[in-house]
């Protein structure tokens, strides 16, 4: 059985690093990925794909990535499910085991005053 997926989109919000209980550092992504194809409207629609990232993998994303960059990941979808007070809630995400880092969106230039 195989579980493994591949995707490049943009970051739609700053990665931040965080730690689990077991003082593990972790960091969610969002990657927007047009889809390749046109709905009925002519329009090329975007899936918004939530990714974790755990490690050294994570350090290094949120040192080096910011919103907007283009980066690749290779990874593995994961669920898991908890209990809130209507029952079960369930998560899909990718669990990102390389990032690659493609291009990042240029900084304005500051304008200069006459």
């Amino acid at each position: 059985m195989l579980n493994q997926i591949v995707l490049v989109g943009r970051l739609v919000t700053e990665p931040e690093l965080n730690k689990t209980e077991n003082e593990k550092e972790t960091a969610r992504l969002v990657l927007a990925v047009p889809r390749s194809y046109k709905n009925k409207d002519g329009e090329y629609e975007t899936d918004f794909i939530p990714c974790r990232t755990w490690g050294p993998i994570a350090q290094n994303t949120v040192e080096y990535c910011k919103k907007g960059d283009l980066i690749g990941i290779r990874g593995r979808i994961e669920t898991r499910n908890f209990e809130v007070e209507d029952g079960k809630k369930y998560i899909t995400e990718v669990v990102a085991e390389k990032v690659t880092f493609l291009s990042t969106k240029k900084k304005e230039e500051p304008q200069e005053s006459r």
